[in-house]
């Protein structure tokens, strides 16, 4: 098997000249992080807002009403108090220059609360799809063709109405007059659409004919960097709303003459899905003995012919 590749899809493709904005994509980017990374900014950005306001009222010895000094400290829970409203009653402004500082910051602190609040909660509240996929695309005999499968779960286990999935695969081509550019093709599927999706879901391409992988090699694929673009979309019966998932798959995680391992069966009167084995294979009977990935897909059903051009 050739060695690994981190290379994940476009969305890690290095950008070059490309405007870094910041400030204009703040909204953009907190949505996008984890809760982890946005805790952690919220907390950044509160101990710094604190740190420079207590600089600003240590800066006058006389800013807060305090036995014994302003210290640093007594500065910076001053602070803390004003901008989160708290104000507990042991420390008060006590000139003019701090009164205004206070306006400030306790106007920095009604806002930071409403902004905080609004990200807090539309990242809360978005709806998600409890879509699992799976970690690898098998390829296998099915009706005596070979077929590329992958599989979808609902692990939710509610119900996701007029649910659509769509293959596609990103492959190298060249034009009449010699010019190579990256496509995306589509991958036509037995089905591509479930009225009810609850439970899982095994997605199948036929490699025949009239499909865009027909002639070509798994080896071919992997030099071409080629990738597997899989987006599921649908409404979620419980908010109402659309819902989407995606993952890419690499060629690294073909794996030819192999097919899922069944999850799907009855306890009783029961149906039963065991998710611990969502991502199992097992060795393809119908499989052609002593095929590897240097194969061309035949237009005989299940046989291959050996890649001569290595």
């Amino acid at each position: 098997m050739p060695p690994k590749r981190r290379y994940r899809g476009p969305a890690d493709a290095i950008r070059i000249g490309h405007p870094h904005r910041p400030l204009q994509d703040l909204y953009y980017e907190l949505m996008r992080g984890s809760w982890r990374w946005l805790v952690s900014m919220f907390a950044i950005v509160y101990v710094s807002t604190n740190l420079l306001f207590a600089t600003l009222y240590w800066l006058d010895p006389m800013a807060v009403e305090i036995e014994g000094g302003l210290s640093f400290a007594d500065a910076f829970f001053f602070s803390v108090q004003t901008l989160s409203t708290i104000g507990y009653g042991a420390l008060s402004p006590a000139s003019v220059y701090s009164d205004v500082l206070v306006t400030i910051e306790s106007m920095v602190g009604i806002l930071g609360v409403a902004v905080g609040t609004g990200i807090i909660f539309t990242k809360f509240a978005r709806t998600r799809a409890g879509v699992m996929f799976s970690d690898k695309v098998v390829i296998n005999v099915r009706n005596e063709k070979p077929c590329l499968m992958l599989r979808v779960a609902n692990a939710r286990g509610n119900e996701v109405v007029e649910a659509e999935i769509r293959v596609s695969i990103l492959l190298t081509e060249t034009t009449m007059e010699g010019v190579t550019m990256r496509r995306v093709v589509d991958l036509g599927l037995l089905r591509n659409n479930s009225p009810v999706f609850s439970l899982s879901w095994t997605v199948m391409h036929v490699i025949d004919e009239t499909s865009p992988l027909f002639g070509m090699s798994l080896q071919g694929l992997f030099d071409e960097r080629s990738i597997v673009i899989v987006t599921l979309t649908g409404i979620d019966n419980t908010f109402s709303e659309t819902v989407h998932a995606r993952t890419i798959f690499t060629m690294e995680d073909v794996r030819l003459g192999e097919r899922f391992v069944d999850v799907i069966d009855f306890e009783g009167e029961q149906l039963r899905i065991d998710l611990r084995a969502f991502h199992d294979t097992e060795p393809d009977p119908m499989w052609p003995e002593g095929l590897h990935d240097q194969t061309f897909f035949s237009p005989e059903p299940a046989k291959f012919l050996p890649n001569s051009a290595g």
